[in-house]
């Protein structure tokens, strides 16, 4: 049924719905505005709410004095009303506003010493956060390894634990977890972050050597294994002992780079085929969908509702619409140049690039905010929830 015979006025529709929500916020000793702004044509009992998404930014009316309210709305009109409703609600309930922290640092503040933490191993490789510290895998040509916490509202270095080789970590289980090798042998570490730093704990060692990418399903750990042409996806059940149980898959897969849980499936970043794939596996670890991306990808991310997939060689990044694994847009340009890893903090999207730059996105509509040259190729990245942080190796971690 059209929505002009559904709702003859569906303006007055969308009004009632903000009445309802002002209603909810503004609680019983909310008294009515007298004034609507610059609109005079606005009843009474609705000036309250028009003025609210005026000054909102949500609308100007049409003209400038008048709203129409009783006017119908188009389905477009209602679009962009839902949209623009939607950014400020996101705008305004982030931590980010909640510590009054609108600025974030630019990639110039590196120059000057700010915003970088060094790290003992400066190889650094994936990063993670727990929303309070951020973690580092690192390590160095000799394969020693490292796994550094950095506190995130100031950027100092907290404790470092020793990891062989260490290479993607995982917040999970309130334990931080990182891949490591040992010679042809991989394994699974465990830290836990209330006790003091050391030697991490080895929870499996059967696993191929090249652990690289670490995802959690809320049960169980999956890694990752990339090895050239013959790599595998191992799952890791905790138990009460060690080592715990792992399961080891190689049907389907040919050289995964990542793993992502979109809180349904776990997804394999496979870098193996030509071109790259995207592989929605089921919880026993079977292909159940392929999905081509760019050429070589590496470290993806989940915003809720899409999986955004760089690729290095493309210069692209793919965005999969997780509930059906469509392809919704690939993305190119905006400073990208060899993009690595994304990273999502609830409104943008952020991309590293190995040449030296970092590009940004609006996760709502995929439209490009920009980028920013960096002093460093940059690779592992996240949010925790205020700042962005990048890997710099040579450098250290930074902050944006």
């Amino acid at each position: 049924m059209a929505l002009s015979r559904r709702y003859p006025s569906l303006r007055k529709f969308l009004i009632g719905l903000g009445v309802l929500a002002a209603t909810l916020t503004a609680g019983a000793g909310a008294s009515r505005l007298d004034v609507c702004g610059p609109f005079l044509d606005v009843p009474a009992t609705l000036c309250p709410f028009v003025t609210e998404i005026y000054v909102l930014g949500i609308t100007v009316g049409t003209s400038p004095t008048t709203f129409s309210p009783d006017q119908a709305l188009t389905r477009g009109q209602g679009a962009v009303f839902a949209a623009k409703a939607f950014d400020q609600t996101m705008a305004r309930s982030n931590r980010r506003a909640a510590l009054g922290r609108w600025g974030t640092p630019s990639a110039a503040a590196f120059q000057a010493g700010l915003g970088l933490t060094a790290i003992p191993l400066v190889s650094v490789s994936e990063i993670a956060t727990d929303g309070a510290d951020v973690w580092a895998g690192s390590s160095d040509a000799d394969g020693n390894g490292a796994v550094s916490r950095i506190r995130a509202s100031d950027g100092r270095l907290l404790d470092t634990w020793s990891v062989p080789a260490a290479q993607p970590v995982l917040v999970a289980l309130g334990r931080i977890f990182a891949g490591g090798a040992v010679g042809s042998q991989g394994y699974l570490y465990m830290i836990d972050p209330s006790q003091p730093p050391g030697p991490a704990v080895p929870v499996t060692d059967a696993l191929p050597a090249g652990v690289i990418g670490l995802a959690f399903d809320g049960s169980r750990i999956w890694t990752a294994d990339f090895v050239p042409g013959g790599g595998a996806v191992s799952i890791v059940t905790p138990g009460p002992t060690t080592p715990w149980s792992t399961t080891t898959v190689t049907a389907g897969i040919v050289s995964p780079f990542d793993a992502v849980f979109d809180g349904t499936n776990v997804w394999v970043v496979d870098t193996g085929t030509l071109p790259g794939a995207l592989l929605r596996l089921d919880a026993s670890g079977n292909v159940i969908q392929t999905v081509p991306v760019g050429t070589a990808p590496r470290y993806a991310a989940f915003d809720g509702t899409n999986l955004w997939v760089p690729s290095i060689n493309d210069s692209t990044v793919s965005v999969v619409q997780a509930s059906t694994g469509v392809v919704v847009a690939t993305l190119s340009g905006n400073g990208m140049s060899n993009p690595w890893a994304v990273a999502f903090d609830g409104e943008r999207v952020l991309v590293t690039s190995v040449s030296s730059r970092v590009s940004f996105f609006k996760a709502a509509d995929l439209s490009p905010l920009g980028w920013s040259p960096l002093p460093e190729g940059s690779y592992g990245a996240c949010s925790d929830g205020i700042n962005f942080w990048i890997s710099l190796p040579g450098l250290g971690i930074g902050r944006l």
